[in-house]
């Protein structure tokens, strides 16, 4: 894996930045955990990889990716390929779009 040194990088913080229109002091970072392993797939750099890594753990990540709601092609093929996942394991590519129902139907 691309990550596979995470450990050695213990130190490592999600940037605040990703964060920020929530109050850090107060955040439940395990509750989060889907949204903060969004911004970091979508907005990250490679800190930000090693931090959640360290946080959640491998398995933690892989599961918080199989939960994001939505994400771009190329942000989809970079986590499939980085974290040995398939498309079909993503709810983003599992769920069904919402469609809007016409009044008069």
């Amino acid at each position: 894996m691309f990550f596979d040194d995470y450990k050695q990088h213990a130190d490592a913080q999600v940037r605040t930045s990703l964060l920020w229109e929530y109050d850090l002091a107060r955040f439940d970072w395990q509750k989060m955990r889907t949204l903060v392993v969004q911004r970091v797939v979508e907005r990250g750099r490679r800190d930000d990889f090693y931090a959640i890594l360290n946080l959640y753990g491998l398995e933690g990540v892989r599961e918080g990716i199989r939960e994001i709601p939505t994400l771009n092609p190329k942000d989809r093929s970079f986590v499939c390929t980085t974290f040995h996942l398939k498309k079909e394991e993503l709810k983003c590519c599992t769920q069904k779009p919402y469609r809007l129902q016409h009044w008069n139907s």
